[in-house]
């Protein structure tokens, strides 16, 4: 092996030897192009060498002459270069390279690219070696995506029928014909008596007849096995041998894949010139005062590109750390991308053989394509590289199953991701004929019973590798307003989206009462613009109640048990309406003429014990109840005992038995008793304190007022006939959750989001439920409990609300844990573990919906280091920059004490037997 080339040449001062590699670095950069040659360097030395042009050139003497004192502190002149600590010395010598490098180097860690001229110069200088060339190849459509491939592909060739085996080393961007002769070099054989396949998984994939193509085009990947086939027919065409198939066993049951880990590094990815001259602190002093004006500084003190250096990146990196082009505006599709191919089950599952699971068959799949193109693409992100990827044909895959996401336009990062686990299950289903199962109803069975019952069911149409690994389970209660039905389902989710806090728009809830009888009063909750006005929020309440053409909504403040204010007004600003206010809202019929109105204010036997003597008084308590009539129109005692009839008499307990009794109640004055039931007195409110019998009498209702008051007042045995309920305890417009409140500053925790989430709280409108018990469609109350949780846990942050005409971001910063998220307390299933996750991926949305940036925070497991992954771009970050306010879809796993062994296995195909030992 070689390890010293030459001598070197003598020395110059090192302020010279310094502004001449500076003045040639930058002439090469500028103008670097596909095919030109790039010299490894160790690290190591290139290191010593900057120490020493730099504190010469910072004021230290120099004749030439290097010899130092023993002790001194002054770096001395680096002796020859010397590249063996890159070398791989267990590494078998190939056909083609008698020096193989370690599969693990880092670019800025281990080793740095020069220039082919910067490397003449310092050689020349200093000598020693290996040399170690590697050239500049086009990545892109751009002819400066230009990228520095330190790992040729190394392939493995397998002849057939002979049985040999050889490794060799080759540009992925050479052509099919190019391997096709390469390999005939290696075996002397004729090239056209050769035809070549893509043997990756030892499984005849596609024959690679298309010569012109190249390997990248072709999708080889590293230490990929490539079948060579000798063919019968000497003029070359294609006969039985090359088209037949091939025993899986027949190079033998051992792998000879050469993956390799990913390594330690914990360096981004940075041009030439940032490595050269702003690694070290000292270094960036002296960039600024000698090309401070040549060179733009980043905001970390480090030189940001030297010109002409736009897109230059290499690879030699682990593998893991490999960018995606961005093909147009498809930034939200590479940051959900690289979050799921970082998942670790998903990196071991579709790097192995996968075909197997693929369900060909499936009306709700994607005739498997998509799973392939997945996993094409998985794999090329996993290879030990650091060429950007381009995803062009997992696009175009996509665009065809999903139309939506077709053509260039910015989209949802998370919609892409629902529709991609969704997809990739149907498309690994391993479930190929359905069988149709319906779930009993509860009949008093215990909740961990019934759960598992629907597990079981769900598992039984529903089982892949998607299942496996994000699907969790959710108790989900629901109890009529009416009747107070409960129903308890347990229900699979793949995410859980949650709300934030401060949203655009406003939960209210109110009651609403009807003044002819036919419905007792019911709360509605419904969801309103945060900004809008009184005529949103009727609106919303009449699509909520079913209101009739010939009905209208008045909405009333409830102060003191009496109407405060009637806000008729359709302007007027809901924010005016505060969260604990009481709103009551009546139901009325359309009047042609203006209306007045008749308020019926209750009122309740109070035992006064004061001045030493007992005497009965009333006192105000619940909800008044509304009438209207015609302005100026006339109304007699008989009119107003039947209205009060008709809004009373669906709140008595029985109201079908006592609707005659109801009757006669209200037909005299208050003094008159019967044995049987008492009576009760309505008082119009006026300076005489009238009571008012029914007669036909004409009763003066006046003008002037907000709505003439009339007393119902009702005895202790009265009451007991009614349900007073509704009219007791009015809602307030929003009441906040005692875990949903934070102080002015404080950051909104992940845990008040998933509080916000599974609080109780009515159906929209829109989610009606149909009540088995009263045969009608309710807006039932519901309530969320998590159940069962899965191995990968994806919380989607709801950032975005949207309305007719608007598109609305919230910038809401979230404070999530990165460490030790602790979901016990929140599993309803009770069980004795601990339920604790670790976030390993952030997909994060900067700037608006339209014209916003996706990127992903990615945490390799094997280094224990966060990534910023920005399309083609890949960098180093720290673990205290991945909280943010744009951090949109987060990715957790499972922390078991199985952890360790369980990140150094496998999981094969067939194997199932994890799914139901963890669920």
């Amino acid at each position: 092996m070689e390890t010293i080339e030459s001598e070197p040449a003598p020395e110059l001062p090192a302020e010279e030897e310094m502004a001449l590699i500076r003045d040639i670095t930058a002439a090469a950069e500028a103008h670097a192009k596909e095919g030109d040659i790039f010299f490894l360097i160790t690290n190591r030395w290139w290191q010593s060498w900057i120490d020493y042009v730099i504190q010469d050139s910072a004021g230290v003497p120099s004749n030439g002459s290097h010899h130092h004192e023993f002790g001194s502190n002054t770096p001395r002149r680096p002796g020859a270069i010397d590249n063996t600590n890159l070398l791989d010395d267990m590494a078998s010598e190939v056909s083609d390279m008698q020096i193989e490098l370690h599969d693990t180097l880092a670019e800025g860690r281990d080793y740095i690219l020069l220039p082919q001229q910067v490397w003449e110069k310092l050689h020349s200088w200093y000598g020693g070696g290996p040399t170690l060339p590697r050239k500049a190849i086009n990545t892109g459509l751009s002819q400066t995506d230009l990228a520095i491939e330190v790992y040729p592909l190394r392939l493995q060739l397998l002849l057939m029928p002979k049985g040999e085996q050889a490794v060799v080393r080759i540009s992925k961007k050479v052509t099919v014909d190019e391997l096709r002769k390469k390999a005939c070099e290696v075996f002397d054989l004729v090239p056209d008596e050769v035809c070549i396949w893509d043997y990756y998984g030892r499984t005849k994939h596609a024959l690679m007849d298309s010569l012109e193509k190249t390997l990248d085009d072709a999708n080889i990947q590293m230490d990929q096995d490539i079948l060579v086939e000798v063919t019968t027919d000497a003029n070359g065409s294609l006969d039985g041998a090359c088209m037949s198939s091939i025993q899986e066993d027949y190079f033998g049951s051992a792998s000879t894949s050469l993956m390799t880990d990913a390594s330690k590094s914990g360096f981004s990815n940075e041009n030439l010139a940032s490595l050269c001259y702003g690694s070290r602190s000292h270094s960036s002093s002296l960039m600024q005062s000698h090309s401070s004006s040549q060179y733009p500084r980043s905001s970390s003190g480090d030189l940001d590109n030297v010109p002409g250096t736009v897109g230059v990146t290499t690879r030699g990196s682990p593998s893991g750390l490999t960018g995606l082009l961005n093909l147009g505006n498809t930034c939200f599709m590479n940051s959900a991308v690289q979050c799921l191919v970082h998942t670790p089950e998903f990196a071991r599952y579709f790097r192995e053989d996968y075909h197997c699971e693929i369900n060909w068959h499936n009306p709700l799949g994607m005739v498997g394509e998509l799973a392939l193109a997945f996993g094409e693409l998985l794999r090329k992100l996993w290879a030990p590289s650091r060429t950007p990827v381009s995803p062009r044909p997992f696009k175009t895959k996509l665009s065809r199953f999903a139309p939506q996401f077709s053509g260039y336009n910015q989209h949802d990062s998370q919609e892409l991701l629902a529709f991609l686990l969704d997809g990739l299950h149907e498309d690994l289903n391993r479930v190929k004929h359905r069988p149709y199962l319906k779930s009993k109803d509860a009949e008093g069975r215990s909740d961990e019973e019934v759960a598992d019952e629907y597990w079981a069911n769900h598992i039984a149409r529903n089982d892949s590798i998607i299942v496996d690994v994000c699907q969790g389970q959710y108790k989900s209660t629901l109890v009529c307003p009416i009747c107070g039905k409960v129903s308890v389902t347990f229900d699979p989710f793949m995410y859980l989206s949650l709300p934030l806090q401060f949203a655009s728009t406003r939960s209210m809830t109110v009651v609403v009462f009807t003044c002819d009888g036919s419905a007792p009063p019911i709360p509605y909750t419904v969801s309103v613009p945060k900004q809008g006005r009184c005529r949103d929020l009727i609106q919303a309440l009449s699509n909520a109640c079913s209101l009739r053409n010939e009905e209208r909504l008045l909405i009333a403040e409830i102060r003191n048990h009496r109407i405060h204010l009637i806000l008729e007004d359709p302007v007027l600003q809901l924010s005016t309406i505060k969260d604990d206010d009481h709103l009551a809202v009546y139901r009325l019929p359309r009047l042609e003429k203006r209306a007045s109105y008749i308020q019926f204010v209750h009122r309740r036997e109070d035992l006064d014990l004061g001045n030493n003597s007992s005497s009965t008084s009333w006192k105000p308590y619940g909800v008044p109840l509304l009438a209207q009539i015609s302005r100026n129109e006339t109304v007699t005692g008989s009119d107003i005992h039947e209205m009060a009839h008709k809004m009373l008499v669906t709140m008595f307990r029985n109201h079908v038995a006592q609707h005659s009794a109801v009757q006669s109640s209200l037909s005299t004055r208050t003094q008159s008793y019967h044995t049987d039931i008492s009576k009760l007195q309505l008082q119009l409110i006026d300076d005489s304190n009238t009571v008012i019998e029914q007669t036909d009498y004409a009763i003066r209702v006046p003008q002037s007022s907000l709505a003439t008051v009339i007393f119902v007042n009702w005895s202790k045995l009265d009451l007991k006939k009614l349900n007073t309920n509704h009219l007791e305890h009015l809602p307030e417009v929003f009441k906040y959750a005692p875990p949903a409140k934070r102080t002015r500053g404080e950051p909104l925790s992940l845990y008040a989001c998933l509080d916000a989430f599974l609080r109780e709280e009515p159906l929209v409108p829109e989610e009606m439920w149909y009540c088995p018990r009263c045969k009608e469609q309710r807006q039932a109350s519901k309530k969320l409990d998590l159940w069962r949780l899965p191995e990968v846990l994806v919380i989607h942050l709801k950032r975005f609300s949207f309305s007719r005409s608007t598109k609305h971001k919230l910038e809401t910063f979230v404070n999530f844990p990165i460490h030790d998220l602790d979901l016990t307390n929140y599993i309803a299933n009770k069980i004795s573990q601990r339920q604790t996750y670790e976030l390993y991926a952030v997909s994060n949305h900067y700037g608006s919906m339209a014209s916003g940036h996706y990127t992903a925070y990615i945490k390799l497991l094997d280094e224990n280091r966060w990534y910023n992954f920005d399309d083609s771009h890949v960098s180093a970050i720290n673990e205290e920059e991945v909280k943010s306010g744009a951090a949109y879809v987060l990715f957790y796993r499972r922390v078991t004490e199985a952890d360790g062994a369980a990140s150094n296995g496998t999981q094969s195909c067939v194997k199932r037997s994890r799914r139901s030992s963890q669920r």
